[in-house]
């Protein structure tokens, strides 16, 4: 018999007994957690298998969302990335003047502070996580209800680090389905997604290589850059959920547009911080308007 032949029933007795585990609460599930952990990582070291990878798919992911100034969406971002019953979720508030905070507080997550800024933020998140697979997900983005099982999928290969969705831009019209399939090809041939497209990345990988960079616009773009050059990445069929409330605001050509000179100016040697500076009047916190958003604007797609 062949390991191909046995590998489907395998994958769906392993993936059964992972949600069984992720739906109780007892003592005893922790300590089978913690045995599992232990057991499990250890034949990752030899040579991989089916069974290897049915294991490795056993693992816990951790929502990080950077939010500032987000009191109208904060609630329901929370609750629907709880939805998909991950590990853990994790909103780090950059400094509202709304009662983003706040409400984050009264829900069923952790809520850190931190100095606005989304590389800041994710990689603060990052450092409290506790999960195998780290998901930063904006805040006016929400997953499909079975992501984490996608990302779970995918991440059965050892060769694939991370990765990230295709989009639904949350607007009827032609051009919003041309942007989704734009940005869904700009990953699979340039490998790099944007932040509002829902990376996810293994842990361990994510702390070799430092985390995101400290740079004020741009952050996903560099990390994914590096990512690209370690091992595969993936893009799930999703889809991510996006508003599409920033090309409302600036027009589709004009904010395709502005992502693009972007990236070419980065591609060309421009600082990222430069270009943060450069398009910094676009937003303020004092207009009520996310300072995180200001300084990737010009660029994330949402």
């Amino acid at each position: 018999m062949s390991a191909r032949s046995v590998e489907r029933p395998l994958i769906e007795s392993y993936r059964t007994m992972s949600v069984s585990l992720k739906n109780s609460n007892t003592d005893a599930t922790k300590q089978t957690g913690n045995w599992t952990e232990k057991v499990i990582r250890k034949p990752l070291a030899r040579k991989t298998s089916p069974v290897d990878f049915v294991f490795y798919s056993l693992v816990n992911i951790s929502i990080i969302i950077p939010a500032l100034n987000e009191a109208d969406q904060i609630f329901q971002s929370i609750e629907r990335a709880r939805s998909t019953r991950p590990h853990e979720v994790i909103v780090i508030d950059g400094g509202s003047e709304d009662e983003t905070a706040s409400i984050a507080e009264n829900c069923d997550c952790r809520v850190l502070q931190s100095l606005p800024g989304r590389a800041v933020q994710q990689n603060l998140g990052a450092s409290q996580a506790t999960g195998d697979v780290l998901l930063f997900l904006h805040a006016d983005c929400w997953l499909a209800k079975d992501a984490l099982e996608q990302i779970e999928t995918a991440l059965a290969e050892i060769q694939v680090v991370g990765g990230a969705f295709y989009q639904h831009i949350a607007a009827d019209g032609l051009v919003y389905r041309l942007l989704e399939a734009g940005n869904a090809l700009r990953v699979r041939f340039l490998k790099i997604p944007f932040g509002d497209q829902g990376i996810f990345v293994r842990r361990s990988t994510f702390d070799e290589l430092g985390g995101f960079p400290n740079v004020r616009l741009m952050e996903d773009v560099l990390l994914m850059r590096k990512l690209r050059r370690r091992s595969r990445l993936v893009l799930l069929r999703g889809p991510l959920n996006v508003s599409a409330r920033r090309w409302q605001r600036h027009g589709v050509i004009r904010q395709t547009a502005r992502n693009w000179s972007l990236l070419m100016a980065q591609w060309i040697g421009v600082s990222p911080n430069r270009l943060a500076d450069f398009y910094s009047n676009v937003r303020s916190p004092k207009s009520g308007v996310n300072q995180i958003e200001a300084e990737n604007d010009g660029f994330s797609d949402s």
